[in-house]
């Protein structure tokens, strides 16, 4: 997987008033846990922006204080306004003990069936991967020249030696469709988005609190 090196300073002081000041100066409040002990540092925003807006997946080796630690980036939360940063957890990873990341689905080629007429149905531009650190590849690579008409690839046709994809082996990556049956599959798609849109609303009001962190979830400042 690639690395991106982050250089930041470890927190001295805990507390709003302390996280508050530190966003105010364009700073990222953030924890590292999944070691030995939880870690509460912190970062320019800039330094995260190779990061954060990339499709790609990155193993983080961050620099805290002259220590460096490889993790992962396990959560981020965004002003729902301004979209600015506010706050991101990482996970502590080690060599011997295997990973779970979002890798970047890359296909490769025009699929034969597209050039007869055909849509091409991208269903995930990411799979959920698991694995050693030393066998994740920076992206899945996926040729679709082959693909007529009628033609799908699916979860179980994915393979990469040493790691483990983490989604139901007959879920589709990838196919081509004519475009009449690709228009009417996305019309039942966004009907079925909506009715479930509509359920989540009404059910809204008693969720305040769901997000309230676990023992196995560290709180953000």
């Amino acid at each position: 997987m690639k690395t991106l090196a982050i250089s930041v300073k470890e927190r001295q002081n805990v507390g709003k008033t302390s996280t508050r000041a530190l966003r105010n100066q364009g700073n990222v409040p953030c924890v590292l846990y999944g070691g030995e002990k939880q870690v509460i540092f912190y970062a320019h925003e800039n330094d995260f922006r190779k990061l954060v807006y990339t499709p790609d997946t990155f193993i983080v080796e961050l620099d805290i204080n002259g220590s460096k630690t490889q993790a992962i980036m396990q959560d981020i939360q965004f002003h729902p306004v301004s979209e600015k940063i506010l706050h991101i957890d990482f996970l502590e990873v080690f060599d011997e003990k295997p990973i779970k990341v979002s890798l970047p689905v890359i296909l490769e080629g025009v699929a034969i069936g597209v050039k007869n007429g055909g849509n091409l149905m991208f269903r995930r531009p990411k799979i959920i991967t698991k694995g050693l650190v030393a066998n994740l590849p920076d992206a899945i690579t996926i040729n679709i020249e082959h693909l007529k008409i009628g033609m799908f690839i699916y979860i179980k046709d994915v393979e990469i030696e040493g790691v483990e994809f983490l989604a139901p082996l007959n879920s589709v990556v990838v196919g081509v469709k004519t475009a009449r049956a690709a228009i009417e599959e996305v019309e039942e798609e966004e009907g079925a988005e909506g009715a479930e849109g509509a359920e989540g609303a009404e059910g809204a009001e008693g969720a305040e609190g769901a997000n309230t962190p676990t023992a196995d979830t560290p709180a953000s400042e």
